[in-house]
């Protein structure tokens, strides 16, 4: 379910409930398995007909070749995060480079430290997941690495306060992502700009003019990212 969600591969059709309906048939006993499903098998299923076997087919398909950052968070290495993993992205560019950094060059990526690159030494140690990166391959699934360094928001860090009328938050911090930024969950003292929705306290507008951070209305962000 994680490896599919909208954060990870966004993977269209592998909801929770398709997700405990192909785990209790035993189709699937691992996040690699699902590329290895057949059109017939689903018909066997009753959540599935015709037309939602085949959509579920395609969507898999259309991920077979997934954006490596999104892969290595969708993997689930614990405490590797959706900026982590694009950071780990742009500084291995490749998840055979990643599963062979040492604890010590992990280390050297901004934001990692020695908890992060313990658990991600940790994760590729582990002989059933690297079958699980091997299985992987079997079914052709080959993550490319494509830069978002240079793009427009390259350089500057966001944080969102409040509710956005055009996106959701996770929406928003993909778009920011997409283009080279930064999303934090939080306003730091690094924050480059505060987008402000709908309904947020005066604490936090407080707390980024003393920081001297720049605030943003829905409309200028929108501005900014199209």
């Amino acid at each position: 379910e994680h490896y599919a969600s909208k954060g990870a591969l966004d993977i269209d059709t592998l909801g929770e409930k398709n997700v405990v309906s192909l785990v209790e048939a035993g189709l699937v006993s691992d996040i690699a398995d699902i590329y290895g499903l057949q059109y017939e098998q689903l018909l066997g299923l009753d959540r599935f007909a015709d037309i939602s076997a085949r959509k579920m087919i395609e969507a898999i398909a259309a991920r077979r070749q997934p954006e490596l950052p999104r892969f290595i968070y969708g993997l689930g290495i614990r405490h590797v995060g959706a900026q982590t993993a694009i950071d780990l992205a742009e500084a291995f560019q490749s998840i055979n480079a990643l599963a062979a950094a040492t604890f010590e060059e992990l280390q050297e990526v901004d934001g990692i430290g020695m908890v992060v690159a313990e658990s991600i030494t940790a994760w590729f140690a582990d002989p059933d997941n690297l079958e699980l990166l091997q299985k992987f391959a079997s079914y052709s699934v080959v993550p490319h690495y494509q830069s978002r360094a240079g793009g427009a928001l390259s350089g500057k860090n966001f944080a969102v306060t409040g509710s956005l009328e055009s996106m959701g938050r996770d929406q928003a911090a993909e778009r920011i992502r997409a283009l080279g930024g930064i999303f934090q969950s939080s306003l730091g003292k690094d924050t480059s700009y505060l987008v402000v929705g709908a309904n947020v306290g005066a604490a936090k507008l407080t707390k980024a003019a003393k920081y001297g951070t720049t605030q943003l209305t829905e409309a200028d962000f929108l501005k900014l990212i199209s």
